[in-house]
């Protein structure tokens, strides 16, 4: 069992910027890909970003590109995404999640084995 907690969310202007932050704390020695996900009223959820195991590949939404930034603790399973230059479209519930098995697809939902409780990004204009 992996428990994933978000952290970082509230409210900002466009423009400005929020950094998010994910741990994931389950049996020692693992490492996990994580990922974000965001979902907005009346949408479905859809991906935002992703890290691998080790750090040595990102991925990100085409949405997101060059805006946002997703890094990972050294040695522990805590992931970090830095938004900036958030716009009003970037509100949602930011959700993390951790891929344990695998070879995942980061860039799909299917392939996370566990999900936090989401943390609210809110941009206003």
């Amino acid at each position: 069992q992996v428990h994933v907690v978000e952290s970082g969310g509230g409210l900002v202007q466009a423009g400005g910027s929020l950094r998010l932050s994910c741990s994931a704390s389950g049996p020692p020695g693992g490492r996990y890909g994580m990922g974000w996900f965001r979902q907005a009223p009346g949408k479905e959820r859809e991906f935002v970003s992703a890290i691998t195991w080790n750090g040595d590949r990102t991925y990100y939404a085409d949405s997101v590109k060059g805006r946002f930034t997703i890094s990972r603790a050294d040695a522990e399973n805590t992931a970090y995404l830095q938004m900036n230059n958030v716009k009003p479209d970037d509100t949602a519930v930011y959700y993390c999640a951790v891929a344990v098995f695998g070879p995942p697809i980061l860039v799909e939902a299917r392939s996370y084995d566990y999900w936090g409780q989401g943390t609210q990004v809110t941009v206003s204009s």
